[in-house]
Protein backbone atom coordinates (compact mmCIF):
# COMPACT_ATOMS: atom_id res chain seq x y z
CA UNK A 1 0.00 0.00 0.00
CA UNK A 2 2.72 2.24 -0.57
CA UNK A 3 2.89 5.60 -2.55
CA UNK A 4 5.63 6.69 -4.69
CA UNK A 5 6.71 10.29 -4.15
CA UNK A 6 7.64 11.65 -7.38
CA UNK A 7 11.37 12.45 -7.51
CA UNK A 8 13.31 14.40 -5.61
CA UNK A 9 15.67 16.29 -8.06
CA UNK A 10 19.19 18.20 -7.60
CA UNK A 11 21.80 19.99 -9.65
CA UNK A 12 25.44 18.40 -9.22
CA UNK A 13 28.61 19.93 -8.88
CA UNK A 14 31.89 18.99 -10.56
CA UNK A 15 34.67 19.90 -8.24
CA UNK A 16 38.37 20.31 -9.07
CA UNK A 17 41.41 19.75 -6.52
CA UNK A 18 44.98 19.93 -7.95
CA UNK A 19 47.57 18.46 -7.15
CA UNK A 20 49.82 15.78 -7.84
CA UNK A 21 53.65 15.14 -7.30
CA UNK A 22 55.99 13.31 -9.02
CA UNK A 23 58.33 11.85 -6.08
CA UNK A 24 61.03 13.88 -5.83
CA UNK A 25 61.26 15.28 -9.62
CA UNK A 26 58.51 17.51 -10.17
CA UNK A 27 54.72 18.56 -9.20
CA UNK A 28 51.47 18.66 -11.07
CA UNK A 29 48.90 21.51 -10.55
CA UNK A 30 45.55 21.50 -12.45
CA UNK A 31 44.11 25.42 -12.87
CA UNK A 32 40.91 25.70 -14.19
CA UNK A 33 40.37 28.67 -16.41
CA UNK A 34 37.03 29.75 -14.72
CA UNK A 35 38.60 29.20 -11.39
CA UNK A 36 38.03 32.75 -9.64
CA UNK A 37 34.57 33.00 -10.81
CA UNK A 38 33.04 29.28 -10.83
CA UNK A 39 30.25 28.20 -8.14
CA UNK A 40 31.60 25.94 -4.99
CA UNK A 41 29.39 23.37 -3.35
CA UNK A 42 29.68 21.05 -0.72
CA UNK A 43 29.55 17.50 -1.17
CA UNK A 44 30.11 14.56 1.39
CA UNK A 45 33.42 12.11 0.77
CA UNK A 46 33.22 8.65 1.46
CA UNK A 47 34.36 9.17 5.30
CA UNK A 48 31.23 11.25 5.69
CA UNK A 49 32.70 14.65 5.99
CA UNK A 50 31.91 17.31 3.73
CA UNK A 51 34.32 19.41 0.92
CA UNK A 52 33.73 21.62 -1.09
CA UNK A 53 34.19 21.64 -4.61
CA UNK A 54 33.83 23.33 -8.19
CA UNK A 55 30.14 23.25 -9.54
CA UNK A 56 29.78 22.13 -13.34
CA UNK A 57 26.64 21.07 -15.10
CA UNK A 58 26.12 18.87 -18.01
CA UNK A 59 26.94 20.09 -21.44
CA UNK A 60 29.43 22.42 -19.73
CA UNK A 61 32.87 22.89 -20.81
CA UNK A 62 35.60 21.96 -18.60
CA UNK A 63 38.94 23.48 -19.40
CA UNK A 64 42.04 24.54 -17.76
CA UNK A 65 45.95 24.32 -17.35
CA UNK A 66 48.38 21.27 -16.23
CA UNK A 67 51.67 22.97 -15.24
CA UNK A 68 54.59 20.72 -14.70
CA UNK A 69 57.21 22.03 -12.28
CA UNK A 70 60.56 20.85 -12.28
CA UNK A 71 61.74 20.43 -8.11
CA UNK A 72 65.08 20.40 -9.58
CA UNK A 73 65.55 22.97 -12.73
CA UNK A 74 68.10 21.61 -15.40
CA UNK A 75 67.05 17.88 -14.44
CA UNK A 76 65.60 15.72 -17.23
CA UNK A 77 61.79 14.21 -16.32
CA UNK A 78 62.02 11.52 -19.28
CA UNK A 79 58.32 10.63 -19.90
CA UNK A 80 56.63 8.20 -22.94
CA UNK A 81 53.41 11.16 -22.55
CA UNK A 82 51.59 13.17 -21.20
CA UNK A 83 47.69 12.97 -21.04
CA UNK A 84 44.54 14.19 -18.73
CA UNK A 85 41.10 12.87 -18.55
CA UNK A 86 37.78 13.15 -18.01
CA UNK A 87 35.94 10.53 -15.97
CA UNK A 88 32.91 9.63 -15.06
CA UNK A 89 32.36 6.35 -13.07
CA UNK A 90 30.66 4.37 -10.76
CA UNK A 91 32.37 2.72 -7.93
CA UNK A 92 30.26 -0.28 -5.65
CA UNK A 93 32.00 -0.22 -2.39
CA UNK A 94 31.36 -4.51 -1.83
CA UNK A 95 33.06 -4.59 -5.96
CA UNK A 96 35.71 -2.30 -5.52
CA UNK A 97 37.86 -3.94 -8.06
CA UNK A 98 35.53 -2.82 -10.79
CA UNK A 99 34.81 0.87 -12.17
CA UNK A 100 32.33 0.97 -14.02
CA UNK A 101 32.97 3.89 -16.62
CA UNK A 102 29.75 5.76 -18.37
CA UNK A 103 32.31 8.99 -19.64
CA UNK A 104 35.86 8.46 -20.30
CA UNK A 105 37.68 11.33 -22.53
CA UNK A 106 41.09 11.77 -23.23
CA UNK A 107 43.22 14.66 -24.41
CA UNK A 108 47.16 13.80 -25.33
CA UNK A 109 49.48 16.65 -23.71
CA UNK A 110 52.68 15.62 -24.57
CA UNK A 111 54.16 13.62 -26.91
CA UNK A 112 57.17 11.01 -25.93
CA UNK A 113 59.91 12.94 -24.73
CA UNK A 114 61.85 14.32 -22.02
CA UNK A 115 60.71 17.87 -19.88
CA UNK A 116 64.27 19.77 -19.09
CA UNK A 117 62.26 22.90 -17.66
CA UNK A 118 58.50 23.57 -16.08
CA UNK A 119 55.65 23.30 -18.66
CA UNK A 120 52.10 24.46 -18.59
CA UNK A 121 50.02 22.39 -21.04
CA UNK A 122 46.40 24.09 -21.95
CA UNK A 123 43.37 21.57 -22.10
CA UNK A 124 39.67 21.70 -22.96
CA UNK A 125 36.91 19.02 -22.86
CA UNK A 126 33.89 20.62 -24.94
CA UNK A 127 30.42 20.42 -24.09
CA UNK A 128 31.29 17.43 -21.84
CA UNK A 129 28.30 14.64 -21.39
CA UNK A 130 27.54 14.63 -17.66
CA UNK A 131 24.38 12.37 -17.64
CA UNK A 132 24.02 11.82 -13.49
CA UNK A 133 24.32 13.47 -10.40
CA UNK A 134 27.60 13.02 -8.20
CA UNK A 135 26.66 10.71 -5.28
CA UNK A 136 28.26 9.66 -2.50
CA UNK A 137 26.30 6.19 -0.79
CA UNK A 138 26.87 3.53 2.07
CA UNK A 139 27.32 1.74 -0.54
CA UNK A 140 28.37 3.14 -4.03
CA UNK A 141 29.77 6.12 -5.11
CA UNK A 142 29.30 8.54 -8.30
CA UNK A 143 31.83 10.64 -9.22
CA UNK A 144 33.63 12.98 -12.23
CA UNK A 145 37.26 13.67 -11.72
CA UNK A 146 40.66 14.75 -14.31
CA UNK A 147 43.53 12.75 -13.73
CA UNK A 148 46.70 13.48 -15.32
CA UNK A 149 49.60 10.86 -15.85
CA UNK A 150 52.70 11.09 -17.04
CA UNK A 151 53.54 7.67 -18.63
CA UNK A 152 56.86 6.36 -18.08
CA UNK A 153 58.61 3.48 -18.54
CA UNK A 154 58.71 1.79 -15.74
CA UNK A 155 55.82 3.55 -13.36
CA UNK A 156 53.35 5.89 -14.61
CA UNK A 157 52.85 9.49 -12.41
CA UNK A 158 49.37 9.95 -11.84
CA UNK A 159 46.85 12.11 -9.93
CA UNK A 160 43.57 11.90 -9.54
CA UNK A 161 41.47 15.82 -9.08
CA UNK A 162 37.86 15.16 -7.95
CA UNK A 163 34.91 16.98 -9.75
CA UNK A 164 31.15 17.43 -8.96
CA UNK A 165 28.15 17.51 -11.21
CA UNK A 166 24.74 18.88 -10.41
CA UNK A 167 21.77 17.72 -12.88
CA UNK A 168 18.44 19.74 -13.19
CA UNK A 169 15.15 19.09 -13.77
CA UNK A 170 12.03 21.10 -14.43
CA UNK A 171 9.01 21.25 -12.42
CA UNK A 172 6.18 19.10 -13.24
CA UNK A 173 3.56 19.68 -14.91
CA UNK A 174 1.30 17.79 -13.12
CA UNK A 175 1.83 17.65 -9.06
CA UNK A 176 -1.56 15.93 -7.80
CA UNK A 177 -2.17 15.83 -4.12
CA UNK A 178 -1.94 12.35 -2.56
CA UNK A 179 -4.54 11.43 -0.22
CA UNK A 180 -5.59 8.10 1.24
CA UNK A 181 -7.52 6.09 4.28
CA UNK A 182 -5.61 3.71 6.10
CA UNK A 183 -6.44 1.77 9.65
CA UNK A 184 -7.49 -1.59 11.31
CA UNK A 185 -10.51 -3.04 11.24
CA UNK A 186 -12.97 -1.62 14.03
CA UNK A 187 -9.72 -0.02 16.01
CA UNK A 188 -8.28 2.90 14.09
CA UNK A 189 -9.41 4.85 10.90
CA UNK A 190 -7.34 7.98 9.75
CA UNK A 191 -7.49 9.84 6.63
CA UNK A 192 -3.91 11.73 5.74
CA UNK A 193 -3.41 13.81 2.46
CA UNK A 194 -0.25 15.64 1.59
CA UNK A 195 -0.45 18.80 -0.67
CA UNK A 196 1.67 17.69 -3.66
CA UNK A 197 3.16 14.05 -5.10
CA UNK A 198 6.66 15.56 -6.29
CA UNK A 199 9.41 17.92 -4.04
CA UNK A 200 12.25 19.52 -4.89
CA UNK A 201 15.35 19.47 -2.08
CA UNK A 202 14.07 22.71 -0.41
CA UNK A 203 10.13 22.71 -0.60
CA UNK A 204 8.14 22.25 2.17
CA UNK A 205 5.50 19.41 2.74
CA UNK A 206 2.74 20.28 3.88
CA UNK A 207 -0.20 18.40 5.30
CA UNK A 208 -2.97 16.74 7.46
CA UNK A 209 -4.01 13.95 9.45
CA UNK A 210 -7.95 13.14 9.99
CA UNK A 211 -8.89 10.91 12.68
CA UNK A 212 -11.75 9.26 11.69
CA UNK A 213 -11.86 6.40 14.29
CA UNK A 214 -9.66 6.10 17.49
CA UNK A 215 -10.06 3.16 19.83
CA UNK A 216 -6.76 2.80 20.51
CA UNK A 217 -4.73 4.68 22.83
CA UNK A 218 -2.49 6.98 20.90
CA UNK A 219 0.18 8.53 22.45
CA UNK A 220 2.46 9.85 19.85
CA UNK A 221 2.68 10.45 16.23
CA UNK A 222 5.49 11.37 13.81
CA UNK A 223 6.75 11.62 10.38
CA UNK A 224 10.08 10.01 9.77
CA UNK A 225 11.84 10.74 5.80
CA UNK A 226 13.83 7.30 4.82
CA UNK A 227 16.08 7.06 2.24
CA UNK A 228 16.65 3.81 0.75
CA UNK A 229 19.59 2.94 -1.24
CA UNK A 230 19.91 -0.23 -3.89
CA UNK A 231 22.45 -1.67 -5.05
CA UNK A 232 23.44 -4.18 -7.82
CA UNK A 233 21.03 -6.61 -9.42
CA UNK A 234 19.29 -9.98 -9.11
CA UNK A 235 20.34 -12.29 -6.65
CA UNK A 236 23.23 -9.34 -5.65
CA UNK A 237 20.78 -6.89 -4.21
CA UNK A 238 21.80 -4.44 -1.17
CA UNK A 239 19.18 -2.36 0.42
CA UNK A 240 20.89 0.02 2.51
CA UNK A 241 18.04 2.18 4.81
CA UNK A 242 19.03 5.37 6.40
CA UNK A 243 16.44 7.24 8.53
CA UNK A 244 17.07 11.39 7.48
CA UNK A 245 15.04 12.68 9.71
CA UNK A 246 12.01 12.09 12.84
CA UNK A 247 10.03 14.68 12.77
CA UNK A 248 7.02 14.66 15.78
CA UNK A 249 3.69 15.98 14.59
CA UNK A 250 1.52 15.03 17.85
CA UNK A 251 1.76 14.00 21.26
CA UNK A 252 -1.10 13.07 23.40
CA UNK A 253 -4.07 10.88 22.55
CA UNK A 254 -6.66 12.30 19.57
CA UNK A 255 -10.31 12.28 19.66
CA UNK A 256 -12.54 10.88 16.56
CA UNK A 257 -13.11 14.02 14.38
CA UNK A 258 -9.60 15.95 15.36
CA UNK A 259 -7.35 17.00 12.61
CA UNK A 260 -3.54 17.27 12.66
CA UNK A 261 -1.32 19.75 10.60
CA UNK A 262 1.86 18.62 9.12
CA UNK A 263 4.42 21.31 7.65
CA UNK A 264 7.67 19.37 7.21
CA UNK A 265 10.68 22.25 5.98
CA UNK A 266 13.16 20.39 3.76
CA UNK A 267 15.98 22.36 3.80
CA UNK A 268 17.44 21.21 6.76
CA UNK A 269 18.09 18.15 6.32
CA UNK A 270 20.94 15.84 3.85
CA UNK A 271 18.67 14.99 0.66
CA UNK A 272 19.66 14.05 -2.65
CA UNK A 273 18.03 14.05 -5.56
CA UNK A 274 15.51 10.50 -6.08
CA UNK A 275 17.56 8.77 -8.69
CA UNK A 276 16.52 5.85 -10.63
CA UNK A 277 17.72 2.97 -11.76
CA UNK A 278 21.55 5.01 -12.57
CA UNK A 279 23.40 3.37 -15.05
CA UNK A 280 21.32 0.03 -14.36
CA UNK A 281 24.06 0.02 -11.23
CA UNK A 282 21.94 1.92 -8.04
CA UNK A 283 18.75 3.40 -7.28
CA UNK A 284 18.20 6.60 -4.40
CA UNK A 285 14.17 6.92 -2.97
CA UNK A 286 13.05 8.40 -0.14
CA UNK A 287 9.95 7.40 1.89
CA UNK A 288 7.14 9.33 4.48
CA UNK A 289 6.65 7.03 7.39
CA UNK A 290 3.38 8.00 9.18
CA UNK A 291 4.18 6.51 12.22
CA UNK A 292 2.22 6.10 15.63
CA UNK A 293 2.73 4.58 18.60
CA UNK A 294 0.27 3.39 21.26
CA UNK A 295 0.19 3.44 25.46
CA UNK A 296 1.77 -0.20 25.22
CA UNK A 297 4.59 1.31 22.70
CA UNK A 298 3.37 -0.81 19.71
CA UNK A 299 3.71 1.16 16.16
CA UNK A 300 1.57 1.39 13.37
CA UNK A 301 2.64 3.16 10.63
CA UNK A 302 2.02 3.93 6.78
CA UNK A 303 4.92 3.85 4.03
CA UNK A 304 4.66 6.31 1.16
CA UNK A 305 7.49 6.83 -1.66
CA UNK A 306 8.74 10.33 -3.12
CA UNK A 307 9.99 9.73 -6.56
CA UNK A 308 9.69 12.90 -8.22
CA UNK A 309 12.42 14.87 -10.57
CA UNK A 310 11.75 18.86 -9.86
CA UNK A 311 14.73 20.55 -9.18
CA UNK A 312 15.53 23.98 -9.59
CA UNK A 313 18.05 26.79 -8.34
CA UNK A 314 17.90 26.08 -4.77
CA UNK A 315 16.08 22.83 -4.25
CA UNK A 316 16.91 19.22 -4.70
CA UNK A 317 15.10 15.98 -4.07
Amino acid sequence: MSHIFNNISRRVPVVIMSFFSFGQSAEIDVVLNDAETRKKVEHKTEDGKKDKYFLFYDGETVSGKVNVTLKNPGKRLEHHGIKIEFVGQIELYYDRGNHHEFVSLVKDLARPGEITQSQTFDFEFTHVEKPYESYTGQNVKLRYFLRATVIRRLNDINKELDIVVHTLSTYPELNSSIKMEVGIEDCLHIEFEYNKSKYHLKDVIVGKIYFLLVRIKIKHMEIDIIKRETTGTGPSVYHENDTIAKYEIMDGAPVRGESIPIRLFLAGYDLTPTMRDINKKFSVRYYLNLVLIDEEERRYFKQQVWGGKNKSEGPRL
